[in-house]
């Protein structure tokens, strides 16, 4: 009975502000003249292209997914069982790339992958003009690239904070008893850390298969991914019926997807003594470990800082040379830009919205962890799948939604700022829920009973037990509600009210002014939001702690 009254918040949120305004999306497209036309969507699944673009993003996410998780354990594995100069910064900038805007993104891949590529100076400058020029834009290599770039964020949180709360002497006692290192880790660690692999691979597929503004800047012209072609049916062609079809196709595969993943987490679960990560870290000892950890970190912290070390290049270079001309341009509201306020103005209305986001998503993906943690059946299942599925949804879709559903009073939320942060915490609520179910699955319920033992009441072993551990899952979440909503753009570009822009909007619509000085004015702002990034995560990193707290 607890369980259900828990789960009443988080399934009227998700059936009023998701279900709903999809349904009516897809009502249109299916029925227009108000009667149900599946004739229509069979013609169209049936279309050859169809078929063509559904394997190409299969294949592409399932390659994602596969290269995200060989490069990001690595990371997870160094960051999360070893202390080194510099951990806490470094692990925080690992996060900046997940929520920069893809226009942003785009652009940065562009200037290192394409013709005038400084690797390709590089190269001439050490080899000579005979050297081949490498250019990677406008192929399935550059999209895989930046997916990784994208999404190896999610491996070094979800995977590395599960890792770092691993027992290490259980890894150790079977050493001691004559198992190699692989297979200790196969037959001690990996067995715990499953759960998180499974709940981050998930997370990645979905970004992955709905991935939008990637494909658009970086693939070629036949590099067409079911998101990309649902856009271009809405938007450019006009042809809701079609993109209808495609909707329900991208949503039953998500769902199929989810309810699969969520089994095999509750499936594979384990329980187990956590420690606090300042008792599972330790120093890299002397030798071959020091070398190869630090190899790993050098290697991860290149990969990811690279493209923002352009952004800010760009961001500097004028057309006399470097200065500061587009961060005084940020404070100033010039006709060029085309925005109704100073772009600086972009930031506060951002910080505001992901404070409401973090609130929101913060408390129901608390209640929604505590159901699918605790409780083991159809109702967690679900849950959980409802959850991510506006993962796997068209933000097109979505937004289009929002605009013809909340319409009419006392849900006409279509002028009101409300509909950002509601928008925001539909994207943000997963990063909650699955920072939070692995911890809850975990814990060892003997530790309850002993606290019973000493006397303790249900509500206080409760409370001492498991509460400073969801305490500090949560707050994990919440940096990444708040990371997310700083960066969300698919949605917020349909909603986003002319008086109340957030960055990555600002940052599109700059970009899409002509001139260089709005050109460096949009990275400046780019070059903003990744210190707002880093600073929220930095203070999230600071409020989790890593001493000997129970987490």
């Amino acid at each position: 009975r607890w369980a259900l009254l828990l789960a009443v918040p988080p399934l009227a949120f998700l059936g009023l502000f998701f279900l709903w305004p999809v349904a009516n999306i897809l009502a249109l497209g299916l029925a227009p003249e108000g009667q149900l036309e599946l004739g229509s969507t069979l013609e169209t699944w049936a279309q050859p292209f169809v078929l063509d673009v559904v394997l190409f993003t299969l294949a592409l996410a399932l390659a994602s997914t596969t290269l995200t998780l060989l490069l990001g354990m690595p990371a997870a594995w160094a960051f999360a069982r070893f202390r080194f100069p510099g951990r806490r910064v470094l692990r925080a900038l690992t996060v900046v790339p997940f929520v920069l805007p893809t226009v942003v993104v785009g652009t940065a891949f562009l200037a290192l992958l394409g013709p005038r590529s400084p690797l390709n100076a590089l190269a001439t400058i050490l080899f000579g003009e005979a050297v081949p020029q490498v250019r990677l834009d406008g192929s399935v290599a550059a999209i895989l690239v930046a997916n990784v770039f994208y999404n190896m964020a999610v491996v070094i949180r979800l995977v590395g904070g599960m890792w770092a709360h691993i027992d290490p002497r259980t890894e150790e006692a079977a050493r001691v008893l004559g198992a190699s290192g692989l297979r200790a880790f196969r037959t001690v660690t990996w067995p715990l850390l499953r759960p998180a692999v499974i709940s981050a691979a998930s997370i990645i597929f979905l970004f992955t298969v709905t991935s939008f503004g990637v494909v658009l800047l970086l693939g070629g012209s036949r590099d067409t991914t079911l998101e990309v072609e649902i856009y271009r049916q809405t938007a450019i062609l006009l042809d809701l019926p079609t993109a209808a079809a495609l909707t329900i196709l991208q949503m039953a595969g998500v769902l199929l997807l989810l309810l699969g993943s969520a089994q095999a987490q509750e499936r594979l679960a384990v329980q187990q003594p956590l420690r606090g990560s300042g008792e599972t870290a330790r120093r890299p000892r002397a030798g071959r470990e020091r070398l190869l950890v630090g190899a790993i970190v050098v290697a991860t912290v290149a990969f990811m800082v690279t493209p923002l070390l352009v952004l800010v290049e760009r961001s500097l270079a004028g057309p006399t040379g470097y200065d500061l001309s587009a961060y005084v341009s940020l404070l100033e509201a010039e006709p060029r830009m085309r925005l109704s306020a100073a772009p600086w103005a972009s930031v506060v209305d951002s910080l505001t919205f992901a404070v409401a986001t973090t609130l929101i998503a913060g408390t129901l993906g608390l209640l929604a962890a505590v159901v699918i943690g605790y409780r083991r059946g159809w109702l967690s299942r679900s849950l959980d799948a409802l959850i991510m599925l506006p993962l796997g949804t068209s933000a097109v879709i979505v937004g289009f939604g929002f605009l013809v559903s909340l319409d009419t009073p006392p849900l006409d939320l279509r002028t009101s700022i409300l509909l950002i942060p509601v928008a925001h915490s539909l994207i943000a609520l997963p990063f909650v829920m699955r920072a939070l179910v692995p911890l809850v699955r975990s814990i060892d319920d003997r530790l309850r009973e002993a606290a019973a033992v000493l006397g303790a009441s249900p509500r206080r072993a409760w409370r001492e037990v498991d509460g400073p551990i969801l305490a500090r899952g949560a707050l994990v979440g919440a940096g990444f509600a708040f990371a997310v909503s700083l960066g969300e753009f698919g949605a917020t570009l349909f909603i986003a009210r002319p008086d109340s822009v957030t960055v990555p909007v600002a940052i599109y619509r700059l970009l899409g002014q002509p001139g260089a000085a709005n050109f460096s004015t949009a990275m400046a702002l780019a070059v903003v939001l990744m210190i707002l990034t880093t600073t929220a995560v930095l203070l999230i990193e600071r409020l989790r702690g890593g001493g000997p707290q129970p987490f």
